[in-house]
């Protein structure tokens, strides 16, 4: 037995370095012939192309069909990433929604226990903007409303979002609206929450000053700013937006109007208030006339004499 398996070992050693020279001359004369540029060997290389590629279809099915699978599972992967994403996005949403249903129930009860009447004169022309002049030096927008639709100079311009700036120039079809951004523009507001008063001051950049605050410790980066209505520039409350600090420690605003994407503009019907310029004056005991004393009090009053 330990004969025939030395016997063995003998032919099958010889065998498998034939075998291996035969398989490395036959890839040495493959790389030969596919790297000869002959015309005769490139019609036979493309007739060697032509037969066997064609039949290797079905040896890339499944390779194929792996890459097509994988595809599909990180497709299916980024897919439940951005459903978890939107249900979450979701629950904030309701969240948010509940928040502003309650708010919106307070303010209507305390607008009926404060028997709050509001102007009704206060509405609004919706105007699309044709053009934007923005330069360097000026910074303006022009709508499609005008004269003929009872526009008037002063009147408040807002987007969407929150202010966007005032009538400055009223043609027949046409007006011209100032940007809160422009170097012109002053605009009177008030911080809240701690109320404090200050004064919008448009340097032609995309976030304006906050100056002349009256207790700059009172207010913080995030606060809201809203139009005070003082001077009469605008009607008080509208939203222009939140106050920043910039690296400087210079209190800026954070604009809430879109100045990117103005489209459309709601100009504000204002009409301002009577001014109260006299003193009133003041309210005195009605004095009555003098009445003939009773002929009693005559009597007495003759007979002390």
């Amino acid at each position: 037995m330990a004969k025939d398996r030395g016997q063995g070992d003998d032919y099958t050693g010889p065998l498998k370095r034939l075998l291996l020279g035969v398989v490395l001359l036959c890839l040495l004369g493959l790389f030969l012939v596919w790297r000869i540029d002959s015309p005769r060997v490139e019609r036979f290389r493309a007739q060697v192309v032509d037969r066997v590629v064609p039949s290797f279809d079905w040896a890339m099915a499944p390779v194929t069909g792996a890459v097509n699978i994988l595809r599909d599972f990180q497709s299916y992967q980024r897919m439940y990433h951005q459903n978890q994403e939107l249900r979450r996005e979701l629950q904030q949403m309701k969240a948010w929604k509940e928040a502003a249903l309650q708010l919106e129930q307070e303010n209507a009860r305390l607008l009926d226990l404060n028997n709050v009447q509001l102007d009704p004169r206060l509405t609004f022309v919706t105007g699309v903007v044709m053009a934007d002049s923005g330069s360097p030096f000026r910074q303006s927008v022009l709508i499609n409303v005008g004269a003929r639709d009872g526009i008037m100079d002063g009147w408040a311009a807002m987007d969407g979002l929150g202010l966007v700036g005032r009538i400055s120039g009223v043609g027949r079809n046409t007006a011209r609206v100032i940007l809160l951004t422009d170097t012109s523009s002053r605009v009177p507001v008030t911080i809240q929450p701690s109320g404090q008063q200050a004064l919008l001051i448009g340097d032609n950049s995309a976030a304006p000053p906050v100056d002349f605050i009256e207790n700059p410790d009172q207010v913080r980066p995030g606060d809201r700013i809203l139009t005070s209505g003082d001077g009469g520039v605008f009607p008080a409350g509208l939203l222009v937006g939140q106050l920043a600090e910039d690296p400087g420690g210079r209190m800026r605003l954070r604009i809430a109007a879109d100045y990117e994407r103005l489209e459309f503009l709601r100009v504000l019907r204002s009409y301002g208030h009577e001014d109260l310029t006299d003193p009133g004056q003041l309210i005195a005991p009605v004095q009555l006339p003098q009445e003939a004393a009773p002929e009693g009090a005559q009597a007495v009053e003759a007979g002390n004499g």
